[in-house]
């Protein structure tokens, strides 16, 4: 773990100065950090996880007030909930001069053993964070090979019917979701990272996967969509762990077929 002093500049005076600031509020049980801090993998360009443990009877009180306690932390350019990335609990905040993402995570201490990680406390009052936090262990949710299974064929289908309709900007989309959703964290799990997007997945994967990883990204034509389609398949089914759908697989397939003729 990388002490306070290592870590940029603006960062720990931050981090400082946040631990400063909530110490005060009663309702706030404990600050922790997450993510890249954890991980010892913070640099001047990551934004910084916030976790804030909260007196389980002011919780809604303190859920009303969030916007204005990170407004007293400092300069808040703005910010917003994390509704968008399935978890309300999640306020996003730019902060600055010097330009900062913080994002602060409320959890009722009622709450405290759903969790990802095990962060790393900051600050707490007579250890009821490090005491709770300890009962259980935290993992990463992995990717769900029946889950992407189920869902991965229907998804190339429709990519291949919206190619084929000239929909390219949704085809593009729809590839990109694709390699976020199901390429990137197999790749990244396979890698022993943790299986987050496609996050670093430039400083995890191989150079051989990054080249196949590459090739599903296609330029704005048809041809050049409907092979990264095809290496989008190709990809996947290196990567797939678990039993497959191959009736999904041959129909979905067939009509990409069907789609290159049409298209060729």
């Amino acid at each position: 773990m990388a002490t306070f002093d290592q870590l940029p500049d603006p960062h720990k005076k931050f981090i400082d100065n946040s631990v400063s600031e909530l110490k005060h509020d009663s309702r706030i049980f404990g600050v922790a950090a997450g993510g890249s801090l954890l991980l010892d993998t913070m640099d001047q360009f990551n934004d910084i996880d916030l976790v804030l443990y909260i007196d389980p009877k002011h919780y809604q009180e303190v859920m009303a007030e969030r916007q204005a306690i990170a407004a007293g932390i400092g300069p808040l350019i703005e910010c917003f909930t994390g509704e968008h990335v399935g978890e309300p609990r999640l306020l996003i905040c730019l902060y600055g001069p010097p330009l900062l993402h913080i994002d602060f995570k409320f959890v009722s201490l009622d709450d405290i053993q759903e969790k990802v990680e095990n962060p790393l406390i900051l600050w707490e009052r007579a250890d009821q964070i490090s005491s709770l936090l300890n009962k259980t262990a935290a993992k990463f949710p992995q990717p769900d090979p029946i889950w992407i299974e189920a869902r991965f064929w229907t998804w190339i289908h429709y990519t291949a019917s919206k190619i084929g309709r000239g929909e390219l900007f949704e085809a593009i989309d729809s590839m990109s979701y694709m390699r976020a959703t199901v390429l990137g964290p197999l790749l990244l799990a396979k890698n022993g990272a943790r299986p987050q997007g496609l996050r670093k997945i430039e400083f995890q994967a191989t150079t051989t996967e990054l080249k196949e990883l590459k090739d599903t990204l296609p330029t704005y034509s048809s041809k050049s969509t409907l092979v990264a389609l095809r290496k989008t398949i190709e990809l996947y089914l290196r990567l797939r762990n678990g039993p497959g759908n191959q009736r999904a697989k041959t129909y979905a397939i067939q009509y990409l077929i069907h789609i290159e003729k049409m298209l060729d």
